[in-house]
């Protein structure tokens, strides 16, 4: 007897096919069958799915769960929107190897670099584990709702080979083998591949650079030469403007191994610059390379206060405040010097950053003080105007008068329509970057799939339904190893979204209190889900209703990539 029918859907299979009407049923945690031969076997359960659409579970390749994983088994809210397996440790920005000696160290990086909340991951983080195996032995044990797949990070790497000097100055050859042991150890493990970032905004904290940036091109040959040396895995890089492709692609040709190329999004002041990244990996793989680049659908959003001020901390002119707190903080603020010196440094020509000036895209969303009342839901470019101000001085001299309070909306990159529909057409393009589990207070883009099958399918139609299906199930799947998913046919696991795709989307954004401590993060709801299966089990419901799974192993499993 089959475990359960669900009957009467239409079914995208994942493969890019048409969709058909049709029946699937579910035995064991697989699909075992499609189509006639899934009602050959009566069911102990039945759903008639009559007018919605069912597709395999969405593959997030990019997200940053590897510290909440460890106090919440549902890495929140992923699973209510769809998406049945998460890739972890993406950038290199991982929790492990990590000696207890170094844990502040790495919990203080994260909190700049991917905006967290320190006394969140000091209260949250259950450090059972130092070594890679361990971390992933404990994910294995503690158990998760959706699959995990889990990158081995750099940053770490080089911390736990040079301490406090891996964000000051090179590797010598000896830690250099000492980090491609312990990157063979973690892929002998069943990690899924070596993840780092050269990207000048990822800086940790006191603005120092993320322990990866400061990898030489030796460095990087040798690690991702280790992937060569494992026979698996694939390189993951957020790289920064001065990383060539054809560097990536010489790693690529060395290693035998895939590499994934990020953050590749639209910039309205370069606006060239991320077709350029694009058609240089599409020639790469023209010639054989296996190489993609990672893009979002997604416009990128932050919500900011000038407590944590993302978008411009990656700045040089910036730079001097990130270690200043206090009134030697607010000194700098007021200081013409480094306004003058951010207002030039935007003026100028930059290959790739967050914030390019745009100041009719930055929006005041929440004041403090009642006599700032009606500058809420305007941008700064008009109240700028309206105050005869120069915007910048504009936006700092409110967010000072009020304690640094004011909350700031941000569109930072990805808002033209037209170039991010041609991003998303284009065939060297990998539909990633949800970044689901970090900058918590500033956006969430959890939600990617979902906008994809809204958004970008029905309102715009600038991709088919199948075709939007392939690319968030079986198309990571295949790039990054991950066996027997993301497609429905027979034999493969049953990682399952039921939706309606009249009305599939996210919901406007929400900030919740959930995180340790009572600590806030942003959220959007799902719209259009009626049902989320992992492994054959079902973990949400109709309305985002998640299963009750008490006095019962969680249905995730950690996907150890051997």
């Amino acid at each position: 007897m089959n475990d359960l029918l669900i009957s009467g859907a239409l079914v995208l299979d994942g493969s890019g096919a048409d969709a058909v009407q049709s029946d699937v049923a579910l035995r064991g945690g697989r699909i075992v069958a499609v189509g006639t031969a899934a009602t050959a076997t009566p069911a102990r359960d039945r759903i008639d799915a009559s007018g919605l659409a069912l597709m395999p579970g969405i593959i997030d390749n990019h997200t940053h769960y590897d510290a909440q994983i460890t106090w919440d088994p549902w890495c929140a809210p992923s699973p209510e929107l769809g998406v049945t397996t998460a890739v972890i440790g993406n950038c290199g920005f991982t929790i492990a190897p990590c000696r207890p000696a170094d844990r502040e160290r790495v919990m203080r990086n994260l909190t700049q670099v991917e905006g967290m909340s320190l006394e969140v991951l000091r209260q949250g983080i259950d450090w059972q584990f130092e070594s890679v195996a361990d971390y992933l032995s404990f994910i294995e044990r503690r158990g998760t709702v959706i699959n995990i797949a889990a990158f081995v990070g750099h940053s770490c790497l080089r911390t736990f080979v040079m301490g406090e000097d891996a964000s000051r100055r090179t590797a010598t050859a000896d830690e250099v083998a000492r980090m491609r042991e312990l990157l063979l150890e973690g892929m002998r493990a069943g990690a899924i591949g070596f993840a780092s970032s050269t990207s000048p905004a990822h800086n940790g904290e006191g603005g120092l650079p993320m322990p990866s940036r400061l990898a030489d091109e030796a460095e990087m040959r040798a690690l991702v030469g280790g992937l060569g040396e494992a026979g698996r895995g694939l390189f993951m890089l957020t790289k920064g403007g001065h990383t060539r492709i054809d560097f990536l692609e010489e790693l690529a040709v060395a290693s035998g191994r895939p590499v994934v190329v990020a953050a590749l999004l639209h910039n309205s002041t370069n606006p060239g610059a991320v077709f350029a990244d694009l058609d240089a990996i599409q020639a790469a793989r023209e010639r054989g390379r296996p190489m993609i680049g990672a893009i979002s659908p997604c416009p990128l959003t932050n919500d900011f206060t000038l407590h944590s001020p993302y978008p411009v901390e990656g700045l040089a002119a910036w730079r001097p405040l990130l270690s200043l707190k206090g009134e030697a903080f607010l000194e700098q603020l007021r200081s013409q010097s480094l306004r003058d010196a951010v207002r030039a440094e935007l003026a100028s020509p930059a290959v790739f950053r967050l914030f390019n000036g745009e100041w009719h895209k930055v929006q005041v969303v929440e004041v403090k003080l009642a006599q700032h009342r009606a500058f809420e839901h305007r941008n700064i470019a008009e109240l700028a105007a309206e105050h005869r101000v120069d915007p910048l001085d504009f936006m700092l001299d409110l967010a000072i008068t009020e304690g640094l309070d004011t909350v700031f909306s941000a569109v930072l990159l990805n808002s033209d329509e037209e170039a991010v529909a041609q991003i998303l057409r284009h065939p060297a393009s990998l539909v990633s970057l949800s970044d689901a589990g970090a900058h918590l207070t500033f956006f969430n883009d959890a939600g990617f799939g979902l906008h994809l099958l809204g958004h970008w399918v029905r309102d715009r139609k600038v991709l088919s339904l199948p075709e939007a299906v392939h690319r968030l199930t079986a198309q990571p799947a295949d790039i990054y190893g991950i066996v027997d998913r993301g497609r429905i046919v027979p034999g493969c696991w049953a990682d399952l979204l039921l939706f309606d795709p009249t009305c599939v989307g996210r919901g406007a954004k929400q900030r919740v209190h959930d995180l340790p401590g009572g600590g806030a993060r942003l959220t959007t709801p799902a719209v259009g889900v009626h049902g989320v299966w992992v492994n054959g089990r079902r973990i949400v419901g109709a309305e985002g209703r998640r299963a009750d799974f008490a006095g019962q192993p969680w249905p995730g499993q950690l996907l150890r990539a051997c």
